[in-house]
């Protein structure tokens, strides 16, 4: 239990060890590759979020709602990336759209995007979808239809059920997935390792400041932003929704 305070309590003296001290945040702020780095960082995971929620509350409510023939073949598809590492998700957008990927196979010279944001976008994505599909069809299933099926009764059009009844009775699995694919998407390495060489996101500032340049305060100060810009925003966020859920990841 002891552990994880050492080592949070050591990496921040260790962000102070350097020359410049304790004004290596100030150093991070004032240098416009690490704030471009955050900034982006912030923003690619921000995008992977919605677009998890959105995806995955559409599926999640379909599979829950619906039993068809190859049900359990598609939520197995749809829940592959659990197994695989964040490196091989990554190889699999090169393959899709690198130089030589399926894409760029079929269109020669058109469609490069695995090194690029979109790419890493589509990487962090296809690794959050499981994530917060499982945890939105468990909500699902504790929804009583009859109360939907009451208020379509009464007249009520489809979007007044879904925004009355629906939304608000998954809204705490939906922050806590939301929380869970945003602090996995500004923290995940395999992914930016495999995609990221014409971009910068904080994973990979850290490890290229802590590898290539031995600059083990400077990484040191990134890993401590990282962290305090991720529960910040997740602070603000639980705060706007009124949620006491506790983000994991």
């Amino acid at each position: 239990m002891a552990f994880l305070p050492l080592a949070i309590a050591r990496l921040i003296l260790a962000s102070g060890e350097g020359e410049a001290g304790w004004a290596i945040y100030q150093q991070i702020l004032q240098t416009p590759r690490y704030l471009i780095s955050l900034i982006q960082t912030v923003l690619v995971s921000l995008a992977v979020t919605i677009a998890a929620l959105a995806v995955s509350t559409t599926a999640g409510l379909f599979l829950t709602r619906n039993r068809f023939r190859g049900r359990s073949v598609l939520l197995s598809i749809l829940t592959l990336p659990l197994a695989f590492p964040g490196v091989v998700v990554g190889f699999m957008i090169i393959l899709l759209g690198g130089r030589q990927g399926l894409f760029n196979t079929v269109f020669p010279g058109q469609v490069v995007f695995a090194y690029s944001i979109f790419g890493l976008f589509l990487g962090y994505l296809y690794f959050s979808i499981p994530r917060v599909l499982l945890t939105v069809m468990a909500a699902a299933e504790k929804i009583d239809p009859a109360r939907e099926e009451a208020a379509r009764t009464l007249g009520a059009p489809p979007h007044l059920v879904a925004r009355d009844l629906l939304f608000p009775a998954l809204a705490p699995a939906l922050i806590a997935a939301g929380e869970i694919a945003f602090a996995t998407a500004m923290g995940v390495f395999g992914t930016a390792f495999t995609l990221a060489t014409n971009i910068d996101v904080l994973p990979m500032v850290i490890y290229t400041e802590f590898t290539s340049s031995a600059n083990i305060a400077m990484a040191a100060a990134l890993s401590v932003m990282l962290g305090m810009v991720t529960r910040a925003i997740l602070f603000v966020a639980r705060s706007f929704t009124g949620a006491t859920v506790v983000a994991g990841g």
